[in-house]
């Protein structure tokens, strides 16, 4: 259906909170295949999808929600080799989830180590990261992080950033190690910081942004070439004023200019039909797709989510069909 719709790519998620959708050594199997953590569905969701895609001559990029450690704060259903049952020191309860604490060096290895089994063991195209590094909302408790690991003296806000840096830097290098081919990118939130703070920042005003709010330094991570794409999830519309998403794609492909780093787009076909204003037909990502032929910088489109796509709302499909066939 996806490659029917003019899609090449596909990026699946493979580990939603803690767990694999495919048989590992460290983690256990997530409970979204049998409805209980650990258990064992017989056989290997994740080959089945890569041979599938690749029969299709399209590419298979695996993504990875790093720090999510479960959607819920209890423990008693986790598998025993969850991260949460064996390093409950590691885990800070935030919004009635738990998250893998990015300011402990041990923890960040081990998200490595996590993606690192897939790369190794796996033939895929890409590794992909989303949007969830500090969480935006609530009160992260890291104090005792902070003060135990905080040894260039750095502000709190200063040394989260630091520590999201490090495991990015960190990640790529053991990626490009191991299989250069293999594309690693991150959707960071698609504003990452406001004029009204910084200067060089987008003319937005988002009540949230990624610099500020999730510690995500995006801007370093492109200018210093440590991720292969960046695709900011632009998901607002021409007419939606406080983050209007060609400025945004202004903004984006101006900074990745002469970084070698490649822009996509992510795309909303989720708020299709939704009353938030600009959605109201599927023209909108028509275009926002023709938008993005202005830049050279703009290498392709990422669109959130299949299922959303293949619902087919204010018939997007046959529009994006029609677009891809020009």
């Amino acid at each position: 259906k996806l490659q029917g719709m003019g899609l090449n790519a596909v990026f699946v998620q493979v580990r939603t909170a803690g767990d694999a959708l495919y048989p590992s050594d460290l983690v256990p199997w997530s409970k979204v295949l049998t409805g209980t953590q650990g258990k064992d569905p017989g056989y290997d969701p994740l080959q089945y999808m890569i041979e599938e895609t690749h029969k299709r001559g399209m590419q298979f990029h695996a993504w990875f929600n790093p720090f999510r450690a479960n959607l819920d704060t209890t423990t008693s259903k986790l598998a025993a080799n969850h991260v949460a049952v064996q390093h409950p020191d590691w885990v800070v309860s935030v919004n009635n989830q738990l998250i893998i604490n990015p300011g402990i060096p041990e923890a960040r290895q081990h998200i490595i180590d996590v993606v690192m089994e897939v790369v190794s063991k796996y033939d895929i195209d890409g590794v992909h990261l989303d949007d969830y590094f500090y969480p935006s909302s609530g009160t992260f408790n890291d104090d005792a992080a902070f003060k135990a690991y905080n040894t260039q003296g750095l502000s709190k806000a200063d040394w989260r950033r630091d520590n999201i840096n490090q495991f990015v830097q960190q990640l790529g290098q053991s990626i490009h190690a191991s299989k250069p081919a293999v594309q690693f990118g991150i959707s960071p939130f698609g504003v990452w910081r406001n004029q009204s703070t910084d200067p060089t920042g987008s003319d937005t005003k988002a009540g949230v942004t990624a610099y500020d709010s999730m510690s995500a330094d995006v801007r370093t991570w492109v200018k210093q070439h440590w991720i292969d794409y960046v695709a900011p999830q632009i998901y607002w519309s021409m007419s939606f004023k406080n983050a209007q998403y060609d400025k945004l794609v202004d903004w984006w492909a101006q900074e990745v200019q002469g970084t070698g780093v490649d822009l996509y787009i992510g795309h909303a076909p989720y708020k299709l039909g939704t009353a938030e204003a600009g959605w109201q037909s599927a023209q909108e990502i028509i275009n926002q797709l023709q938008y993005n032929t202005k830049y050279d910088a703009v290498k392709g489109s990422i669109f959130y989510s299949a299922k959303d796509l293949i619902k087919n709302p204010l018939g997007i499909v046959q529009a994006l069909t029609a677009y891809y066939q020009q």
